[in-house]
């Protein structure tokens, strides 16, 4: 079978992180800065970012980056410290990241609907000095004993103008190997983890993107996931740094609007999770749309239906959806399946990428046969080298250099990469990733509840919803009250929106696990 994918730049080994070997594309922007100098000098008139109030071109977001770097610097961030952004998809979110990478910083991106507590957490564990945040949010900030390190908070980025921006020093020395963003993952003990991701690691996966969808300059890509996301952040923002083009922003993703602005802005590129595309085709707005411009639609994080790939093709002939496979810890992609094999593969989330590894392990860390399932392990420069401040996870995490992912798959003889399943009790809520022991653990806290378990329960639309099967000694009890007490401290993609509630024990096997299959067939029964 013949690779329709374009021929690759030059690969060699190299050492990274310690004791890794691995394969690397030779010439290499050396950082996520250089990302944006080579945008900058490429085009310097071209849109870099359209947002609600108009656009700016790559010479004038250069100019903003400058001063919001001066700004940080001058409230005290140097380079190393750490900024989260507890902000959306607006025009801040940008200019931040660009300030940051300016300065040297590591910026700390957050979802904006983690709750206090979450927020807390993250910038207490990472010892963030300063956080941007949106106005409305400004009550999920940590008190000063959360994060003791916290001095800086604005709703906008600082800048600076005049002396204090002349006194901005040159950017200094960034290696390959630092850190340029975390991102924190939900773990199996219910704390987040802060992923690591290097300028090493984000370049990767920026040039992975730009060889797999043969991305160019004047490409415009429409962000309508969250930007705190890795999709977001590397696949989307990151990827138009790597080749010149525009991010239009889009603060939240409604299917009406998206139509409207992706014609409007001649979108050519998004990624997108399925049940977007879904709910786009649901539009009558759709079929009368211009959107001939749009050539690349991405989308991973759940399988996309026969039916939307059928219906899509019909109606946008010249939109290839390509389908990837990654996670925060893989910086984005694994695999990417190349558009002219998505109809023969429709199980696949595609080859893996030219400078990534990826083994189907045993439980006893042995290599099945291609074709055989097995845990999968990933390994690349774009595999991050741990979790920040957390040498336990990091190293239950990762071994020999591979990203031990939890997802069940396989490998056929041809390369192409399946996945069937999550060793790890996780949920996929339209693209939001839910471990059932966060959930689990929150509800454990509420007064009455005897033990939970948490089931993702089947939805067409979504792929998953959070459904609760709670054992309680308090019949006042109900579902109302459990789901404001998870609302209070969750994530709002978190919070079960059905419940089973009684006050039997849960059903477990000989050994006292919870048969969480017994509960999802008991689900299915119930409709």
């Amino acid at each position: 079978m013949t690779d329709p994918r374009p021929a690759l730049p030059a690969i060699r080994l190299e050492s990274h992180f310690g004791d890794r070997v691995m394969p690397c594309f030779a010439q290499r922007p050396p950082d996520v800065w250089a990302l944006f100098e080579a945008a900058l000098a490429a085009a310097p008139q071209a849109d870099a970012v359209v947002h609600d109030g108009g656009r700016l071109s790559w010479q004038e977001l250069a100019r903003v980056a400058d001063e919001t770097a001066a700004g940080f610097a001058a409230a005290g961030v140097r380079p190393g410290d750490r900024v989260g952004l507890l902000v959306g998809n607006r025009l801040a979110h940008v200019t931040a990241l660009a300030g940051l990478m300016r300065l040297g910083a590591i910026a700390v991106p957050m979802g904006t609907r983690l709750q206090g507590p979450e927020v807390a957490y993250i910038l207490g564990h990472c010892g963030a000095v300063g956080v941007v945040h949106d106005p409305e949010l400004a009550g999920r900030l940590p008190s000063p004993d959360e994060a003791p390190a916290l001095r800086g908070r604005w709703t906008e980025p600082p800048r600076a103008t005049g002396e204090a921006l002349r006194a901005l020093p040159p950017r200094p020395a960034v290696q390959e190997e630092d850190t340029a963003f975390i991102l924190y993952t939900s773990g199996t003990t219910g704390r987040p983890k802060g992923a690591m991701l290097t300028h090493l690691n984000v370049v990767h996966s920026v040039l992975h993107f730009q060889h797999a969808m043969q991305l160019g300059a004047g490409e415009r890509s429409l962000l309508a996931v969250p930007a705190s996301h890795v999709t977001g952040l590397v696949a989307i923002i990151l990827s138009m740094w790597g080749c010149a083009g525009c991010v239009v922003l889009m603060p939240e993703f409604k299917a009406p609007a998206f139509i409207e602005l992706a014609a409007r802005e001649r979108i050519t590129h998004t990624i997108l999770v399925p049940a977007m595309y879904t709910l786009l085709l649901m539009q009558p707005a759709f079929a009368a749309a211009d959107l001939s411009a749009w050539r690349i639609g991405g989308y991973g994080g759940a399988p996309m239906p026969e039916a939307t790939i059928a219906t899509l093709a019909a109606s946008l002939p010249c939109l290839e959806l390509i389908n990837a496979y990654g996670a925060t810890e893989t910086t984005s992609p694994a695999t990417l399946l190349p558009a002219a094999l998505a109809a023969e593969r429709p199980d696949s989330v595609g080859l893996t990428l030219p400078c990534a590894e990826i083994r189907v392990m045993d439980p006893q860390g042995r290599e099945v046969a291609p074709g055989e399932s097995g845990e999968l392990w990933i390994r690349g420069p774009m595999v991050v080298p741990g979790y920040w401040d957390n040498p336990e996870g990091t190293r239950n995490g990762f071994r020999a250099g591979f990203w031990l992912s939890g997802d069940v798959g396989s490998i056929d003889a041809q390369g192409f990469v399946r996945v069937f399943d999550r060793l790890k009790d996780m949920l996929n809520r339209g693209g939001y990733k839910i471990f059932s022991v966060e959930v689990e653990n929150v509800l454990a806290a509420c007064p009455g509840v005897v033990e939970s378990a948490i089931i993702g329960k089947p939805c067409p639309v979504l792929g998953e919803r959070v459904h609760a099967f709670v054992s309680v000694n308090d019949p006042t009890l109900d579902a109302a009250r459990l789901k404001a007490f998870c609302a209070e401290r969750l994530a709002d993609y978190k919070v079960p929106e059905s419940f089973t509630i009684g006050s039997a024990p849960l059903p477990r096997n000989a050994n006292g696990k919870l048969l969480k299959r017994t509960m999802r067939e008991q689900l299915l029964a119930q409709g």
